[in-house]
């Protein structure tokens, strides 16, 4: 008896049908942006990234609809699109929630907690590395150095920072997205939702009423080297030996107590993160940097 080559799971390598088109409606609106890009660049093909960012912000993520509209506007295969929507891990390949959550857990992140976020935020929202929540809201996954780690352990949502989590208040973060209340960033503009996000990213102005002013600028921690150098506070103290021997610099100076105005998200943990990983404890509070 045999069987046919359907019933062995063998593939015969047939061709896949074209991406279907967008409606006419969706299609105008987006040659009209697309053009808008385009005409940024000397050289059309330039334009690729953010006519990506572009498609990714009509469905969520980019979709072989999506790459083959960016290879018809800039006259590419859509080998060449797909070549490049793959490389980058901002390009979403399938459909993500209105919130993409991103734990660090590249080295500093990882030993100051953010492998215990991690884990803790995947049992809490019943989903795995690059999975979304049910209702939609919610895509997790871990990312890599977000170049903030003076602020370690850092969770970023839609690109925007939340500084010094824990897994308690990474899951009060996550939580609150879910349940609509309101999260503000510790840098950066306020929310938005992924899709909307995608069409700042493509070049498009945030129209929305005092985002770009909310920008705001590195934190306490970033600037300290430059206010050192600058003599605007005191010499930071070198570490005591380890041996205990003598020492002459100073050994009690007051830790630093970060304002109100340095740490504004409504989501930023307590400056003490030990309890990101309860196993391998802090020595205490995290102070200045040189101390």
């Amino acid at each position: 008896m045999t069987t046919s080559s359907s019933e062995r799971g063998v593939s015969l390598g047939m061709p896949e049908l074209p991406a279907p088109a967008y409606p006419d409606d969706v299609r105008t609106r987006l040659e009209a942006d697309a053009r808008e890009i385009i005409a940024r660049y000397p050289g059309s093909r330039s334009a690729l990234l953010p006519l990506l960012h572009l498609v990714q912000s009509q469905e969520g993520h980019v979709t072989r609809t999506g790459m083959q509209f960016c290879a018809d506007m800039l006259g590419l295969t859509t080998a060449e699109v797909t070549a490049v929507a793959t490389f980058y891990t901002m390009y979403r390949r399938r459909p993500s929630g209105d919130y993409q959550v991103g734990v660090c857990t590249n080295t500093l992140c990882a030993v100051m907690g953010g492998d215990a976020i991690f884990e803790t935020l995947q049992e809490h929202l019943g989903v795995g590395n690059g999975e979304t929540t049910d209702d939609g809201k919610v895509t997790l996954e871990h990312i890599e150095c977000n170049a903030a780690c003076d602020f370690a352990p850092v969770v970023m949502v839609n690109w925007e920072f939340f500084d010094n989590q824990t897994p308690s208040s990474a899951k009060r973060l996550v939580d609150d997205l879910r349940a609509g209340r309101p999260v503000s960033p510790t840098r950066g503009a306020p929310l938005c939702t992924f899709k909307e996000t995608a069409r700042i990213l493509a070049g498009f102005p945030d129209e929305r009423d005092g985002a770009v002013g909310a920008s705001g600028s590195a934190g306490h921690a970033s600037l300290m080297g430059l206010r050192l150098a600058r003599g605007e506070t005191a010499p930071a103290r070198v570490v005591h030996p380890r041996d205990g021997g003598p020492h002459d610099e100073p050994r009690n100076r007051e830790v630093h107590d970060p304002s109100p105005a340095e740490h504004l998200s409504s989501h930023d943990a307590p400056q003490d993160t030990s309890a990101s990983d309860p196993a391998n404890p802090a020595a205490g509070p995290a102070a200045e940097e040189g101390e």
